[in-house]
């Protein structure tokens, strides 16, 4: 459908009815799923393999080592 055949249409109703499209249709370009909103979020970077590296520190050198609480087990 174009723009002009919508147009067309629209023209037809009553004026009550235009402002209920009118309304409407700023309640669809205010949802988050609306094309302004997802244009943005295209730009964020996805997650990827590897992107938390070095965010939770380094780990200690006797890290697979026995635990002292272990030891009558083993």
């Amino acid at each position: 459908m174009n723009i002009a055949t919508l147009n067309g249409k629209i023209e037809m109703l009553p004026l009550y009815k235009q402002q209920e499209i009118s309304d409407f249709v700023d309640f669809l370009l205010s949802s988050p799923n609306s094309v302004n909103t997802k244009n943005s979020s295209s730009d964020r970077k996805h997650p990827y393999a590897g992107c938390m590296i070095g965010t939770f520190g380094q780990m200690s050198d006797d890290f697979n080592e026995p635990l002292d609480d272990f030891k009558d087990y083993m």
